[in-house]
């Protein structure tokens, strides 16, 4: 059996298409699954060896139509049997076949994709995403995968530990779409937690250069980013401390030592809590099983967070009537952001 997955999105998107890539996995075991995604995603790949191979398409570039042509040029060469195509475009289904494919599985978006297609599955978004995205091999298979599950071993947990993770990607604040508290208030969360004798560890992405600036600059405890940084593991083995004295807790700071995704969950498998946004490292931490705490403010936790007392959302006590409204009522967060007036003191009530 040879199967091609289509999923455009960040990284955060191919993390929910795990289950249902892990339950046809579990039915066609001998199957080779081919994921075509976008290139600033590929990194899932080191988080799995469900995936055998990948097709790079960058349908947000320049060129997008020469690469959804680069898609079908690639999908007929490659003699697939199957193809399950996420996405809510009525086109998707003209896409699918066009790739030559005999057995084809999409989202029901009107008449043509129930020509098309071998199975058109209702769309539902009022649920986990998790469970929408596998709702797409529910045709294939009786196997049911709920969570994300990655091939990061269980990690020996450090005791009275918190690793706090603040940003979010950079295309997401460009395009307008803030979703997380200000730097300022993760520096206070930060020294709160030190405060309560607690061993906090700050970590972040390359996008994330200009928040962990800040928080080092504005926290009253960090020492100067040159002492903090000086351990010379590559990956955070978080064998010392960078700060103990006076009855407070402990910082070790590993912004820039996780050097991929499966580094990233390793670290945050280490923690006892995590605190995030809602971004990637929020899917991670999932998968990882670690108790997360996750800002949210104009997006819908119900739909990104499963229901589980592991993954708790902290959220503010905003009244406004159109929240959660990013992506449903707006493709932009509005000036207020009311609903991201959540201050250090809310955070860590929550943590504790």
């Amino acid at each position: 059996m040879n199967i091609l997955a289509i999923n455009f999105g960040g990284i955060g998107d191919e993390i929910f298409f795990l289950p249902a890539l892990i339950s046809l996995k579990k039915e066609f075991p001998e199957a080779k699954i081919t994921l075509a995604l976008e290139p600033r995603s590929k990194s899932v790949k080191d988080l799995t060896d469900i995936i055998d191979d990948l097709f790079l398409i960058d349908v947000k570039g320049k060129n997008k139509y020469t690469e959804l042509l680069k898609l079908v040029y690639l999908a007929r060469k490659g003699h697939f049997d199957m193809v399950f195509s996420s996405g809510g475009n009525k086109f998707i289904s003209i896409l699918l076949t066009l790739t030559g494919i005999k057995k084809r599985y999409g989202y029901d978006t009107g008449k043509l994709s129930r020509i098309l297609l071998t199975k058109a599955v209702p769309l539902n978004k009022n649920q986990y995403a998790c469970a929408m995205y596998h709702d797409l091999v529910t045709p294939v298979t009786n196997s049911k995968t709920y969570l994300p599950e990655i091939n990061v071993e269980r990690q020996e947990k450090i005791p009275n530990s918190i690793l706090i993770h603040p940003g979010v990607s950079k295309m997401s604040v460009q395009k307008g779409m803030i979703k997380t508290v200000t730097a300022d208030v993760w520096a206070q969360t930060v020294d709160l937690l030190l405060e309560k004798g607690k061993h906090v560890i700050l970590a972040g992405g390359p996008d994330d250069n200009e928040v962990i600036e800040t928080i080092r600059q504005k926290s009253k405890f960090l020492p100067s980013p040159e002492f903090v940084n000086s351990q010379d593991n590559e990956t955070c083995s978080l064998t010392n401390s960078s700060l103990s004295q006076n009855g407070r807790g402990c910082i070790d700071d590993c912004y820039g030592k996780t050097k991929s995704l499966k580094d990233l969950a390793v670290l945050i498998g280490k923690a006892e809590k995590f605190i995030c946004s809602d971004s990637a490292p929020l899917h991670v931490a999932v998968a990882m099983g670690t108790k997360t705490y996750v800002i949210f403010g104009p997006t819908d936790d119900k739909k990104l967070i499963p229901q589980s007392e592991n993954v708790i959302a902290i959220k503010a006590a905003d009244n406004c009537p159109i929240k959660p409204c990013l992506w449903q009522h707006r493709q932009t967060t509005c000036e207020n952001l009311d609903c991201l007036k959540i201050t250090a003191q809310d955070i860590v009530r929550k943590v504790l």
